[in-house]
């Protein structure tokens, strides 16, 4: 019987570019695209950590290689789109992941170092890999960029401007580049994790996450990094070609809930 549906939903054949995909939501977004089928290009800064995460993939029949990446760094990020081009025939996909968390608080002794550093990791490196990537991406015909953001984005936590200020910036930067690629058939997205079990909240005790989730989210708990990876793949997928420009948090309703 024949398919009634036109659009695909499948990942299979495409070159993914996952930043800091050594841990955590990256980790879990190479992952998922091995297990759906892509070529995954792993990176991160700890050359041994993104390793494991590629024999993990190799190890379990998919398909992956790895890059250690600084994305502040311009001449990594050239060197290794290039690489990734050159390894698997192309690039499809760019999940721009990559993230720190530093306290800024105003009167800090290294507030303008912290400043400084938040914003080339957060905001500044994720444009630089969008145009990096662009002509491969162009070539590809219906790329997908994918930007990681924050509900940091759509709030504000006492202390943390520069983690704050470039996380908004990326939601404004995914509206931007969603209408200055349009014409070439790239879409431009963006996620919002809330809460979610990574590395950077691994440091809060399990009680103190427990009285936050119950009193913020309305799920009553933090996310999983593969929940995240889900949302983020849905933008990726060739059906998914009418979506672009917009902001997705994927927070247990922490942004929609009032008491």
């Amino acid at each position: 019987m024949p398919r009634l549906s036109r659009l695909d939903r499948s990942i299979r054949g495409k070159v993914a570019l996952v930043t800091g995909a050594a841990s955590g939501m990256g980790r879990a977004t190479a992952h998922l695209f091995a297990d759906e089928g892509a070529h995954v290009a792993v990176t991160d800064l700890d050359p041994a950590k993104v390793q494991a995460v590629v024999d993990e993939i190799t190890n379990a029949g998919g398909s992956a290689r790895g890059w250690r990446l600084d994305v502040a760094h311009a001449s990594e990020r050239k060197h290794v789109v290039a690489e990734v081009v050159a390894a698997f025939g192309g690039l499809d996909i760019l999940v721009n992941n990559a993230g720190i968390a530093l306290e800024t608080p105003l009167e800090h002794e290294d507030f303008d170092a912290r400043w400084e550093r938040t914003v080339a990791v957060l905001l500044t490196a994720q444009v630089q890999l969008v145009r990096a990537a662009l002509p491969h991406l162009t070539k590809a015909g219906g790329g997908r960029i994918v930007n990681i953001a924050s509900t940091e984005g759509l709030g504000a936590t006492k202390g943390m401007s520069a983690y704050t200020a470039s996380k908004t910036g990326v939601i404004g930067l995914t509206r931007s580049l969603a209408v200055e690629l349009a014409s070439r058939g790239i879409t431009v997205n963006c996620i919002c994790p809330g809460p979610i079990l990574t590395g950077m909240t691994a440091e809060i005790p399990d009680e103190a996450k427990k009285e936050f989730a119950r009193r913020r989210t309305a799920l009553k708990r933090y996310g999983d990094p593969e929940e995240v990876a889900h949302a983020t793949l849905n933008f990726c997928l060739p059906a998914s070609s009418f979506i672009t420009g917009t902001h997705l948090p994927v927070d247990g309703g922490l942004m929609v809930r009032n008491a």
